[in-house]
Protein backbone atom coordinates (compact mmCIF):
# COMPACT_ATOMS: atom_id res chain seq x y z
CA UNK A 1 0.00 0.00 0.00
CA UNK A 2 0.97 3.30 -0.60
CA UNK A 3 0.01 6.54 1.26
CA UNK A 4 1.02 9.96 -0.38
CA UNK A 5 -0.23 13.20 2.49
CA UNK A 6 -0.27 16.59 1.51
CA UNK A 7 0.37 19.09 4.44
CA UNK A 8 1.83 22.62 5.18
CA UNK A 9 3.20 20.66 8.31
CA UNK A 10 5.29 17.93 6.67
CA UNK A 11 6.93 17.20 10.90
CA UNK A 12 3.74 16.44 12.12
CA UNK A 13 2.92 13.47 10.05
CA UNK A 14 6.69 11.77 11.75
CA UNK A 15 4.72 9.64 14.17
CA UNK A 16 4.13 7.54 11.18
CA UNK A 17 7.84 6.31 11.27
CA UNK A 18 6.93 4.83 14.83
CA UNK A 19 5.52 1.61 16.06
CA UNK A 20 3.84 -0.65 13.37
CA UNK A 21 3.61 1.81 11.00
CA UNK A 22 7.30 2.63 10.69
CA UNK A 23 7.82 -1.56 10.61
CA UNK A 24 5.30 -2.06 7.79
CA UNK A 25 7.02 1.08 5.96
CA UNK A 26 10.87 -1.24 6.82
CA UNK A 27 9.35 -4.34 5.96
CA UNK A 28 8.52 -3.03 2.54
CA UNK A 29 4.64 -3.19 3.20
CA UNK A 30 4.03 0.42 3.48
CA UNK A 31 5.49 3.35 1.34
CA UNK A 32 4.35 6.39 2.90
CA UNK A 33 5.26 9.90 1.31
CA UNK A 34 4.56 13.23 2.92
CA UNK A 35 4.34 16.62 0.20
CA UNK A 36 4.79 20.30 1.35
CA UNK A 37 1.89 21.59 -0.01
CA UNK A 38 3.92 25.03 -0.07
CA UNK A 39 6.25 24.07 -2.49
CA UNK A 40 3.08 24.60 -4.97
CA UNK A 41 3.35 28.25 -4.63
CA UNK A 42 5.02 30.94 -6.15
CA UNK A 43 5.23 33.81 -4.58
CA UNK A 44 7.85 34.63 -1.17
CA UNK A 45 5.62 34.65 1.09
CA UNK A 46 4.61 31.03 -0.07
CA UNK A 47 0.46 31.70 0.51
CA UNK A 48 -1.64 29.11 0.74
CA UNK A 49 -4.57 30.73 1.75
CA UNK A 50 -6.88 33.76 1.48
CA UNK A 51 -9.79 35.59 2.71
CA UNK A 52 -13.66 33.97 2.10
CA UNK A 53 -15.86 35.02 -1.12
CA UNK A 54 -18.64 36.57 0.85
CA UNK A 55 -17.11 37.57 3.83
CA UNK A 56 -16.76 36.06 7.61
CA UNK A 57 -14.31 34.90 10.08
CA UNK A 58 -10.85 33.00 9.22
CA UNK A 59 -8.76 31.91 5.89
CA UNK A 60 -9.88 29.49 3.27
CA UNK A 61 -7.38 27.99 1.48
CA UNK A 62 -6.45 28.58 -1.92
CA UNK A 63 -7.36 25.89 -4.89
CA UNK A 64 -4.00 26.90 -6.92
CA UNK A 65 -1.02 24.89 -4.49
CA UNK A 66 -3.84 21.66 -4.32
CA UNK A 67 -4.55 21.33 -7.75
CA UNK A 68 -0.51 21.42 -8.35
CA UNK A 69 0.28 19.15 -5.54
CA UNK A 70 -2.06 16.87 -6.12
CA UNK A 71 -1.97 16.50 -10.12
CA UNK A 72 1.82 16.68 -9.22
CA UNK A 73 1.09 13.56 -6.70
CA UNK A 74 -1.39 11.35 -9.27
CA UNK A 75 1.23 11.90 -12.30
CA UNK A 76 3.24 9.53 -10.09
CA UNK A 77 1.33 6.17 -9.79
CA UNK A 78 2.53 3.32 -7.63
CA UNK A 79 2.66 -0.50 -9.36
CA UNK A 80 -0.49 -1.59 -9.76
CA UNK A 81 -2.30 1.37 -8.63
CA UNK A 82 -4.75 0.23 -11.37
CA UNK A 83 -7.05 2.24 -13.54
CA UNK A 84 -9.27 3.72 -10.75
CA UNK A 85 -6.67 5.32 -9.28
CA UNK A 86 -5.88 6.49 -5.36
CA UNK A 87 -8.76 7.15 -2.99
CA UNK A 88 -8.64 10.82 -2.23
CA UNK A 89 -9.57 11.41 1.64
CA UNK A 90 -10.30 15.01 2.87
CA UNK A 91 -10.29 15.12 6.61
CA UNK A 92 -13.38 17.18 7.18
CA UNK A 93 -15.80 18.43 10.08
CA UNK A 94 -18.34 17.48 7.28
CA UNK A 95 -17.51 14.51 5.53
CA UNK A 96 -18.81 10.54 6.60
CA UNK A 97 -18.15 9.49 10.44
CA UNK A 98 -15.36 7.14 9.86
CA UNK A 99 -15.80 3.75 11.36
CA UNK A 100 -14.44 0.55 11.35
CA UNK A 101 -16.43 -0.75 8.20
CA UNK A 102 -14.23 2.30 6.20
CA UNK A 103 -11.31 1.19 7.46
CA UNK A 104 -11.89 -1.94 5.77
CA UNK A 105 -12.67 -0.73 3.02
CA UNK A 106 -9.63 0.87 2.36
CA UNK A 107 -7.33 -1.36 3.61
CA UNK A 108 -7.86 -3.27 0.75
CA UNK A 109 -7.18 -0.11 -1.25
CA UNK A 110 -3.55 -0.19 -2.70
CA UNK A 111 -3.16 3.76 -2.88
CA UNK A 112 -4.60 6.36 -0.69
CA UNK A 113 -3.95 10.03 -0.96
CA UNK A 114 -4.53 12.60 2.10
CA UNK A 115 -5.25 16.31 2.00
CA UNK A 116 -4.45 17.74 4.80
CA UNK A 117 -6.76 20.88 5.01
CA UNK A 118 -6.28 24.25 7.94
CA UNK A 119 -7.98 27.06 8.82
CA UNK A 120 -11.43 27.43 7.18
CA UNK A 121 -11.02 24.37 5.05
CA UNK A 122 -9.84 23.82 1.18
CA UNK A 123 -11.66 25.86 -1.16
CA UNK A 124 -14.19 23.44 -2.10
CA UNK A 125 -13.43 23.34 -5.80
CA UNK A 126 -10.86 21.43 -5.17
CA UNK A 127 -13.10 18.73 -3.90
CA UNK A 128 -15.43 19.23 -6.50
CA UNK A 129 -12.65 18.79 -9.81
CA UNK A 130 -11.68 15.76 -7.94
CA UNK A 131 -14.30 13.84 -8.10
CA UNK A 132 -14.48 13.60 -11.76
CA UNK A 133 -11.20 12.13 -11.47
CA UNK A 134 -10.49 9.84 -9.03
CA UNK A 135 -12.52 8.52 -5.75
CA UNK A 136 -13.00 11.21 -2.97
CA UNK A 137 -14.08 10.75 0.54
CA UNK A 138 -14.63 13.53 2.90
CA UNK A 139 -14.13 11.93 6.42
CA UNK A 140 -14.53 13.08 9.85
CA UNK A 141 -13.38 11.33 13.21
CA UNK A 142 -16.19 13.14 15.08
CA UNK A 143 -18.72 15.52 15.74
CA UNK A 144 -15.98 17.92 16.63
CA UNK A 145 -13.82 20.11 15.03
CA UNK A 146 -9.36 19.67 15.08
CA UNK A 147 -7.52 22.79 13.89
CA UNK A 148 -6.21 20.29 11.13
CA UNK A 149 -6.69 17.67 8.79
CA UNK A 150 -2.94 15.81 10.28
CA UNK A 151 -4.28 14.31 13.77
CA UNK A 152 -7.11 12.59 11.12
CA UNK A 153 -4.56 11.20 8.88
CA UNK A 154 -2.85 9.79 11.86
CA UNK A 155 -5.55 8.40 13.34
CA UNK A 156 -6.65 7.16 10.24
CA UNK A 157 -3.53 5.65 9.17
CA UNK A 158 -3.21 3.99 12.07
CA UNK A 159 -7.21 2.31 11.79
CA UNK A 160 -6.57 1.07 8.23
CA UNK A 161 -2.39 0.06 8.07
CA UNK A 162 -3.08 -2.08 11.11
CA UNK A 163 -5.35 -4.15 8.97
CA UNK A 164 -3.37 -4.55 5.21
CA UNK A 165 -2.19 -8.23 5.74
CA UNK A 166 1.30 -8.92 6.86
CA UNK A 167 1.32 -5.40 9.36
CA UNK A 168 -0.26 -6.96 12.66
CA UNK A 169 2.01 -9.96 14.13
CA UNK A 170 -1.11 -12.17 15.21
CA UNK A 171 -4.33 -11.59 12.67
CA UNK A 172 -6.62 -13.50 14.85
CA UNK A 173 -6.02 -10.56 17.38
CA UNK A 174 -7.94 -7.99 14.72
CA UNK A 175 -11.75 -10.46 14.72
CA UNK A 176 -11.63 -10.48 18.56
CA UNK A 177 -11.67 -6.44 19.23
CA UNK A 178 -13.77 -3.70 19.29
CA UNK A 179 -16.24 -3.14 15.95
CA UNK A 180 -15.25 -6.29 14.66
CA UNK A 181 -17.37 -6.75 11.92
CA UNK A 182 -16.92 -10.61 12.63
CA UNK A 183 -18.52 -9.32 16.25
CA UNK A 184 -21.13 -7.27 15.01
CA UNK A 185 -19.69 -4.49 15.85
CA UNK A 186 -19.76 -5.09 19.55
CA UNK A 187 -17.59 -3.34 22.01
CA UNK A 188 -14.23 -5.83 23.43
CA UNK A 189 -14.67 -8.39 26.31
CA UNK A 190 -12.83 -7.02 29.47
CA UNK A 191 -9.56 -8.28 29.75
CA UNK A 192 -7.31 -9.45 32.23
CA UNK A 193 -3.68 -10.76 32.82
CA UNK A 194 -1.18 -11.72 35.86
CA UNK A 195 -1.90 -11.33 38.88
CA UNK A 196 -5.06 -13.14 39.76
CA UNK A 197 -5.89 -10.83 42.55
CA UNK A 198 -4.58 -7.10 42.87
CA UNK A 199 -5.52 -4.70 45.09
CA UNK A 200 -8.38 -6.95 45.90
CA UNK A 201 -9.88 -7.13 43.02
CA UNK A 202 -9.57 -10.92 41.05
CA UNK A 203 -10.17 -11.50 37.74
CA UNK A 204 -13.28 -13.55 37.24
CA UNK A 205 -12.83 -17.43 37.60
CA UNK A 206 -14.51 -18.46 33.79
CA UNK A 207 -11.22 -17.17 32.49
CA UNK A 208 -8.98 -19.67 34.63
CA UNK A 209 -10.95 -22.66 34.55
CA UNK A 210 -9.77 -23.92 31.18
CA UNK A 211 -13.13 -24.11 29.55
CA UNK A 212 -12.59 -22.77 26.13
CA UNK A 213 -16.55 -22.87 25.65
CA UNK A 214 -17.63 -20.90 28.72
CA UNK A 215 -14.53 -18.11 28.34
CA UNK A 216 -16.11 -17.65 25.06
CA UNK A 217 -19.44 -17.71 26.24
CA UNK A 218 -18.52 -14.86 29.30
CA UNK A 219 -16.67 -13.06 26.60
CA UNK A 220 -19.75 -12.77 24.43
CA UNK A 221 -21.94 -12.13 27.13
CA UNK A 222 -19.65 -9.19 28.82
CA UNK A 223 -19.49 -7.07 25.24
CA UNK A 224 -22.95 -7.36 24.65
CA UNK A 225 -23.16 -6.08 28.15
CA UNK A 226 -20.56 -3.27 27.60
CA UNK A 227 -22.22 -2.46 24.49
CA UNK A 228 -25.84 -1.85 25.67
CA UNK A 229 -24.34 0.75 28.67
CA UNK A 230 -22.06 2.08 26.36
CA UNK A 231 -23.25 1.98 23.10
CA UNK A 232 -27.02 1.79 22.58
CA UNK A 233 -26.81 2.90 19.26
CA UNK A 234 -24.94 -0.43 18.07
CA UNK A 235 -27.30 -2.34 19.86
CA UNK A 236 -29.77 -1.08 18.07
CA UNK A 237 -28.44 -2.10 14.74
CA UNK A 238 -27.82 -5.71 15.94
CA UNK A 239 -29.02 -8.36 13.30
CA UNK A 240 -31.56 -10.51 15.66
CA UNK A 241 -30.75 -13.53 13.24
CA UNK A 242 -27.31 -13.65 13.76
CA UNK A 243 -28.15 -14.02 17.70
CA UNK A 244 -28.26 -17.42 19.07
CA UNK A 245 -30.64 -17.85 22.34
CA UNK A 246 -27.68 -17.35 24.63
CA UNK A 247 -27.31 -13.55 23.28
CA UNK A 248 -31.56 -12.61 22.98
CA UNK A 249 -31.09 -13.57 26.84
CA UNK A 250 -28.73 -11.52 27.78
CA UNK A 251 -30.02 -8.80 25.53
CA UNK A 252 -33.78 -9.19 26.97
CA UNK A 253 -32.11 -8.71 30.86
CA UNK A 254 -30.52 -5.47 29.64
CA UNK A 255 -34.14 -4.30 28.55
CA UNK A 256 -33.75 -5.32 24.67
CA UNK A 257 -35.87 -6.78 22.33
CA UNK A 258 -36.06 -7.44 18.91
CA UNK A 259 -38.03 -5.85 16.44
CA UNK A 260 -38.39 -5.88 12.40
CA UNK A 261 -35.34 -3.51 12.45
CA UNK A 262 -32.92 -4.84 15.04
CA UNK A 263 -33.30 -4.28 18.75
CA UNK A 264 -35.25 -1.73 20.56
CA UNK A 265 -35.97 -1.07 24.27
CA UNK A 266 -38.57 -3.10 26.20
CA UNK A 267 -41.24 -1.11 27.55
CA UNK A 268 -40.20 -2.01 31.11
CA UNK A 269 -36.64 -0.63 29.93
CA UNK A 270 -38.64 2.61 28.97
CA UNK A 271 -40.51 3.13 31.86
CA UNK A 272 -37.20 2.72 33.71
Amino acid sequence: MRLDVVTIFPDYLAPLQLSLIGRAQAQGLLDVRVHDLREHTHDRHRTVDDTPYGGGAGLVMKPGPWGEALDAVLADPPPGAGQDGPVLLVPSPVGEVFGQRAAVDLAAEPWLVFACGRYEGIDARVVEHYRGRVRVREVSLGDYVLNGGEVAVLAITEAVVRLVPGVVGNAASLTEESHAPEHDGLLEHPAYTKPASWRGLDVPTVLAGGDHGAVGRWRRDEALRRTASRRPDVVARLDPARCDARDLAVLADLGWAPGDHGFGPTSAAVAD
